[in-house]
């Protein structure tokens, strides 16, 4: 379960740097709609931003085929602190906070999950299942999204991408675990899934900061993919009413965290002050 880890935290360093381009990529195109995607493909910083991602993708997909969807999912969420130190000038103390709650949140999620995670097939009935659920939720975030502007459309985007993305995490597991077999039902869902959530992505970065963005995605995605694998694959069996406590209440931390960071957005372009430290005279 090292190496799968290492690979998770690894591509989470890589998708942090990936978001960071392609948001200067979507931000060089200007307004961005589901027509004008095409733009994308002339900006370089986007192009590059995508090589980068491809590649944390396949470390992604390594790590997947190796340890429970429960453990590495989670482990995206490393990608914000640093998404947040690249994208933010001026990094706040309320601001600081946030982003360690976001992280610290899924750190604490990764650490009790992995206790008590064991590595469970994916029936096709489950996998369908799971589409179900994830396309509702993302259903909802996009119509959100539809009648929000600024950093509040931005974030619905991103969450619906993060859904989309967690189902792509439990599908990608299946699909390598069972190669040279292919699961049509996941194969398709991931193809479905994946689509989806890149194209939310790229009409997030149009509406908000990235680390945002970043924060959205990276918070749901693990949550949504956990809420697969511990309920509708029965990866954490032995795990007692302590053990799905702890696991909602760091879920809980985490989305506040978000929260906090979209705050801070909100007020920064509104030209609010962002902190309510006192200050020296």
């Amino acid at each position: 379960m090292g190496i799968a880890i290492l690979c998770a935290l690894t591509g989470a360093v890589l998708s942090a740097v990936g978001a960071a381009l392609q948001h200067a990529g979507v931000r060089d195109v200007g307004d961005l709609t589901v027509r004008r995607f095409t733009r994308l493909v002339r900006s370089r910083r986007w192009l590059l931003g995508f090589a980068v991602l491809f590649v944390a993708a396949v470390l992604q997909i390594l790590a997947l085929a190796l340890a429970p969807v429960t453990v590495v999912a989670p482990l995206a969420v490393m990608s914000l602190p640093i998404i947040a130190a690249i994208g933010v000038r001026h990094v706040t103390r309320g601001f600081a906070v946030a982003v360690m709650a976001a992280t610290g949140g899924v750190g604490t999620f990764v650490a009790i999950a992995a206790r008590s995670a064991v590595t469970t097939d994916v029936a096709p009935a489950s996998a369908l299942r799971a589409g179900q659920v994830v396309a509702a939720v993302v259903c909802v975030f996009v119509v959100l999204g539809a009648f929000r502007s600024g950093t509040a459309r931005a974030l619905a985007l991103a969450a619906g991408a993060g859904a989309a993305y967690g189902l792509v995490a439990v599908l990608v597991r299946d699909v390598t675990t069972s190669l040279p077999r292919i699961p049509w039902v996941s194969f398709t869902g991931l193809a479905v899934a994946f689509l989806v959530g890149a194209a939310l992505i790229q009409l997030g970065y149009a509406s908000g900061p990235a680390d945002l963005v970043v924060a959205g995605q990276t918070v749901v995605n693990p949550i949504v993919a956990a809420w697969i694998g511990m309920v509708l694959l029965d990866e954490t069996p032995d795990a007692g009413r302590g053990t799905v406590i702890a696991l909602v209440t760091s879920a809980v931390v985490s989305l506040t965290g978000i929260t906090a960071i979209a705050r801070f957005h909100r007020r920064r372009l509104a030209g609010e002050p962002t902190d309510h430290a006192p200050t020296s005279q």
